[in-house]
């Protein structure tokens, strides 16, 4: 595998005097996204293998839904590159509740899951002898929440909603284990995708110079068309307001989409480059949990990709095949987009291929 040079680009703000503000999403940083960095330390770390479980403390810190401890992993392979996987599982509001709310659920898997792009044994795998940090989803407010919520309105929390704190000891415990990797894979399915697009100002603000490579599985930001209101409801449930800087007015719009803050980051940090993907019509998202049809999805999904890409042309491609399906990297790794599976499709983009492109059925 060619190893992916560090990319290179001019920033707005590359004439100030101030290194600080210079800084990726310097903004979002002052506003306090990056409150819990170094605030956690695990209260055990259980080691098999070359795995570690982490587990945190229940009380102020990390927590699940249910409000049981926190734990997360991490696989050293001996690697000098580095993949982030960010589990999905539902998500939880105040008009909405399906979620995993403990990572003792069965379907959340610790130590890590042998599957798709994390089975160290998959030939095809393009990050097989990688490093990982492995990062459980129990907070139902994709990886980013900070809100103990009384969504019954009886006077009692019954939803702790504690992602950033659980990201943020996560990423702690990936900056001690592997202070120095050569690149990043920050990746995720589902809820997991969607938690990309909050973590990447916390991981880059641990790694400032490391290139950072995105893989969003089913969870590229695609809200209810022409409903912004909507997108505010999540942030003041779940207390994100700290993600969106103050000033992009237009980073959260009355689209309904979380297009125009994704390329905000794209502006913000240069040494990054994001890959899309999902099914064309994906039931989970577009009916289950945004009760859409799917061909309105899917206009909503090819609309807000071109707008990336157009704005972008370097650095985003999509990968979308026909289908109602939900997610690929554990659950269905064998499958392609015209023609292309997805593996060769992620192995085209960390080789800095020129057979990187957006593909679709």
């Amino acid at each position: 595998m060619v190893a992916l040079a560090t990319l290179t680009a001019c920033s707005d703000n590359d004439n100030n005097s101030d290194d600080s503000l210079n800084q990726p999403f310097a903004e979002i940083l002052a506003q306090g996204v990056d409150r819990y960095l170094g605030v956690y330390t695990p209260m055990t770390s259980e080691t098999s293998g070359n795995v570690v479980t982490h587990t945190f403390g229940a009380g102020d810190g990390p927590l699940c839904l249910d409000g049981t401890e926190y734990s997360m992993a991490t696989r050293d392979a001996g690697s000098e590159d580095l993949i982030i996987f960010l589990q999905g599982g539902g998500a939880r509001w105040s008009t909405f509740s399906a979620a995993y709310v403990s990572v003792t659920d069965p379907v959340v898997q610790l130590p890590p899951p042998r599957a798709g792009i994390l089975d160290p044994d998959r030939a095809d795998n393009p990050v097989r002898d990688w490093n990982l940090v492995f990062i459980p989803y129990c907070d139902g407010g994709l990886h980013s929440s900070d809100k103990d919520n009384d969504y019954d309105n009886d006077g009692i929390v019954e939803s702790p909603q504690r992602g950033l704190h659980n990201l943020s000891a996560s990423l702690d415990v990936a900056v001690t284990t592997f202070p120095n990797p050569r690149r990043i894979l920050l990746t995720g399915n589902s809820g997991g995708g969607f938690g990309t697009t909050f973590a990447l100002p916390l991981v880059r603000s641990l790694y400032p110079e490391v290139p950072i490579e995105i893989v969003n599985d089913s969870g590229i930001g695609v809200g209810k068309p022409g409903d912004g209101d909507f997108l505010m409801l999540l942030m003041d449930d779940w207390n994100q307001s700290a993600f969106i800087p103050q000033s992009c007015p237009d980073c959260l719009g009355p689209d309904g989409h979380l297009s125009n803050y994704l390329s905000w980051q794209l502006e913000q940090d240069p040494n990054t480059r994001r890959g899309y993907m999902s099914y064309s019509q994906d039931s989970t998202i577009a009916t289950f949990f945004l009760g859409l049809d799917g061909p309105v999805f899917e206009a909503a999904l090819t609309e807000e990709l071109s707008q990336l890409e157009a704005a972008h042309p370097e650095r985003v491609r999509s990968w979308v095949p026909d289908g109602v399906g939900h997610t690929f990297l554990l659950r269905e790794p064998d499958k392609t987009a015209g023609g292309v599976p997805v593996m060769a499709w992620i192995s085209a983009m960390l080789d800095g291929s020129e057979d990187w492109i957006s593909i679709s059925d």
